[in-house]
Formats: C-alpha cells, sequence, structure tokens
C-alpha cells in the first residue's frame, strides 16, 4: 500500500517548482510506464498492481526496481489519471544538455508553445517521423508536466529535448538551415528539404516571434483550401514531418 508520505510526495510532483527541487517527475499508466522501463531514464520507484507486476516482471527484475503493490483505488487517489489500473513511476529528470544535428538529422524547435498536450503530442508526431532532437524555447511548456508525459504515450522516453535562448541556439548554427512554418510561406510542397535542417513552429496564437522569423533560412506553409483561420500546432507539426520523411 502506498503511505500517506509517500502519496503526499506523489501529489506534490504535480507541482512544476517540486519537480525542479526533486530532480524527479511522475509517470502514470501501463503503456507509459512500460516504456520507461525500457528507457535509460533512472526509476526513483515504482507503484503498480498485480497484474502490472505478472506482466512486466522482467524488466522490473533485470533493472532491480523498488515497487510497492498497491490497488487501481490507491493509483486513482495518487495521480492525476481519472482511472489508473496498471502504475505510477518516479524517475528522474534528465540534465538539460545542448543537442544538434548529425549529417542526416532533421529535428523541431518549437517557439513558445504554451500547452502540454500539444507539446506531448508534437512529442510522439517526432517519434513517429524518427525525429529525436527537439530544441524548446524557455517559455515553452516544460516536458516533465505530467500531461506532456501522458499526451506523449511513452514517446518521451525516445526524444531529446533542450530549453535554451533561441535566438542564440539560431545564430550559432552553422550550415542548417531553420524553415520556420508560417501562414505566409512558401508552399511547403513545393519545398526541397535536406538533412540537416530543423522545422520551426511558434505559439499556439501568435506564431513564430518577429524576432526569430528575421534568422530564418525560409518561411514555409501547409496550403489552406478551406476555410479555417489555422492549424493546431501538433496538426501543423505533422504535416511538415510528413513532407519531410516524404519528398
Amino acid at each position: 500500500m502506498i503511505s500517506k508520505n509517500k502519496l503526499k510526495f506523489l501529489k506534490s510532483l504535480q507541482i512544476k517548482k517540486n519537480r525542479k527541487e526533486a530532480g524527479l517527475f511522475v509517470v502514470e499508466g501501463e503503456k507509459s510506464v512500460a516504456e520507461l522501463l525500457q528507457s535509460d531514464y533512472t526509476i526513483d520507484s515504482l507503484f503498480i498492481t498485480e497484474a502490472f507486476l505478472k506482466a512486466y516482471s522482467k524488466p522490473i527484475e533485470k533493472r532491480n526496481l523498488p515497487y510497492i503493490i498497491t490497488t487501481e483505488d490507491e493509483l486513482g487517489k495518487a495521480g492525476s489519471f481519472a482511472t489508473n489500473d496498471a502504475a505510477i513511476a518516479i524517475a528522474g529528470v534528465k540534465e538539460n544538455i545542448p543537442l544538434h544535428l548529425q549529417k542526416n538529422e532533421f529535428g523541431i524547435i518549437l517557439d513558445n508553445i504554451k500547452d502540454p498536450g500539444n507539446l506531448g503530442t508534437i512529442i510522439r508526431i517526432a517519434d513517429w517521423y524518427g525525429i529525436t532532437k527537439i530544441i524548446c524555447s524557455e517559455e515553452t511548456a516544460e516536458v516533465y508536466n505530467p500531461k506532456v508525459i501522458a499526451s506523449s504515450m511513452g514517446s518521451f522516453t525516445r526524444i531529446q529535448v533542450y530549453y535554451c535562448d533561441l535566438g542564440k541556439y539560431i545564430h550559432e548554427l552553422k550550415d542548417v538551415p531553420v524553415y520556420g512554418a508560417t501562414l505566409t510561406g512558401e508552399n511547403i510542397h513545393l519545398c526541397s528539404f535536406k538533412a540537416p535542417a530543423f522545422i520551426m513552429v511558434g505559439n499556439e496564437s501568435n506564431g513564430i516571434r518577429p524576432e526569430y522569423k528575421k534568422i530564418l533560412h525560409s518561411e514555409i506553409s501547409i496550403s489552406r483550401f478551406g476555410h479555417a483561420e489555422s492549424l493546431n500546432a501538433a496538426t501543423a507539426t505533422a504535416v511538415i514531418c510528413d513532407r519531410l520523411r516524404n519528398p
């Protein structure tokens, strides 16, 4: 069973300040925790049902991980999910290390993506298209936010994320073009993308900031045939990533 102190600690990790101080974050649900077990993340502790232990005993034993057997009811009280019939894990936050593209890589740059669900979905999209590096502005939602982790559906375990001053980062790129998604850029189906290169997606409401537009290699856009004002940031990312992989 989960002690009152552990329950209180799990709840405290729902808050960004506490995650930062502890260097820990929470992962919930069978799929995400199962992916976590196969990753290089450090795992502090597991709170799991008998059924989860039976299904994933090998990776748990292989890593010699501490765990507490608990109930679905307790998992529901301890986490942020409405229901959880499998597991909750406490994992270690990774160091914020600078990322650079290799010769044949594409990467994503995110400017001020505020919605945690959007960030989690973009991480999942990147994983689908084999893009492993995402550069985020300091104002972008925190990758360890529970909503980001949940919406990434385990993909956070395979994607590297780096937070930085975007202006400085882009200025220091050498021979690596950055294509910014805007409403007035060149049609992506008329563009030729060659790795290494970044695509940049801006804030849900305001797009890419003007100061960053000035230092882009070029602006790109997705053709509109109807009357919608804009596309969701994650949806736009998916369309552009598909173009990258299917020129």
